[in-house]
């Protein structure tokens, strides 16, 4: 039997009409929706700011990591340091300071690389690309790959559990907005890809159930000479993402979406003009998000919504209480001060709660949850 939600709209006391729009003189807006963004919501008109808090206790609190302290790490990604993770996603950050001496294969699920900082070359199953300081890299579940880095690299790894990741929806406007899929980079088998492939002995680290095996083979198993189908890694940057905006209405993170998965979704904030209609929220507007957990990682620009946080950081906003801007962001809400944000991070939004693992534990900043304070 189909279903659907009992909804009713209306507008009940001093109100706008409009979300994020026309607010109240002296109120702020706080949205209860469901669904990420996508399922019904209400706007609530509040005459404090909603996170105005003078304590909170207890363990549900916004929490934030500075990953740029972690140190110490292994040579495979399987070194990774893990951050964050459920039965549906696992998030581990890895430095990379020399070539990978063998490969890796993930049969637990499909993942997503960030390149946050470095260059180098990633050669697998299908071929040979060069990547780069924020490079998304897509690897389908069990695909063998290695990285050769011409710096240093650092980068975020998010695993889709039991999952594959699949582009979203862009209803409206259409398939070639936000990025054509044409812009999806796949491997070529190239001169570089072919000089790689010797008799020497090489290993492949497999994951699967959490537990590694390694397989050895006399020669490199990177030997293919050619391939077909639609089933390949991809690679895109995000400068090659072009945001959604209106200029009279302050869109949800959701208009930002780049990959889906099972229980899970990726977005990208990248740099946007501000809105221009004066009525209109240039913020990020207070919201519960209460069927999601919220994770922003930091990768470069300035965080004009965010207090005392830098590249390299991350943020966990769990459902069930309210946030949205700092103080000094808020003072700002209707202003246009600049042309527009100048900010790129990834966002991590899940369906499912959160554990807080080690990596992430032994750099926190226990502060974080004050920094709404005012003053």
């Amino acid at each position: 039997m189909a279903k659907r939600w009992i909804t009713t709209p209306r507008v009940e006391g001093t109100a706008s009409r409009q979300a994020h729009a026309d607010l109240p003189e002296g109120t702020y807006e706080r949205e209860l929706g469901k669904e990420g963004f996508f399922g019904p919501a209400s706007h609530m008109h509040h005459r404090h700011p909603p996170t105005a808090w003078t304590r909170m206790q207890g363990p549900l609190r916004p929490r934030a990591f500075d990953t740029t302290r972690l140190e110490e790490f292994g040579p495979t990604p399987w070194d990774a340091r893990a951050l964050l993770g459920n039965a549906s996603v696992q998030v581990r950050l890895w430095a990379m300071t020399s070539s990978m001496a063998s490969l890796a294969r993930n049969a637990d699920g499909d993942e997503l690389l960030f390149v946050h900082s470095g260059e180098g070359h990633l050669y697998c199953d299908y071929g040979h690309l060069h990547i780069r300081e924020g490079d998304y890299v897509m690897l389908p579940r069990s695909t063998m790959w290695r990285l050769e880095s011409s710096a240093p690299m650092r980068l975020l790894l998010i695993e889709a559990t039991n999952s594959s990741y699949m582009l979203p929806e862009k209803g409206l406007v259409g398939p070639h907005a936000i990025f054509d899929p044409a812009m999806l980079d796949t491997p070529v088998i190239d001169e570089a890809f072919l000089d790689q492939q010797d008799d020497t002995e090489w290993d492949v680290i497999v994951k699967r159930g959490g537990e590694l095996t390694t397989i050895t083979y006399p020669f490199s198993p990177l030997d293919a000479t050619g391939w077909h189908g639609d089933l390949v890694p991809v690679r895109i940057n995000w400068r090659d993402i072009r945001p959604l905006m209106s200029h009279r209405y302050h869109l949800p993170p959701s208009a930002h979406t780049t990959f889906v998965a099972g229980r899970f979704v990726v977005c990208t904030f990248v740099p946007r003009p501000f809105e221009t209609d004066p009525g209109a929220l240039k913020v990020p507007f207070f919201h519960n998000n209460d069927d999601y957990d919220e994770v922003l990682f930091y990768h470069a620009g300035e965080f004009f919504s965010r207090d005392n946080i830098h590249p390299g950081m991350m943020t966990l906003h769990p459902c069930g209480f309210t946030h949205g801007p700092h103080p000094k962001a808020l003072e700002k809400a209707f202003e246009q001060t600049s042309d527009g944000t100048n900010e790129v991070a990834v966002m991590i939004d899940t369906r499912d709660a959160l554990q807080v693992l080690d990596g992430a534990e032994s750099v926190e900043w226990p502060g974080y949850v004050d920094s709404w304070k005012s003053g």
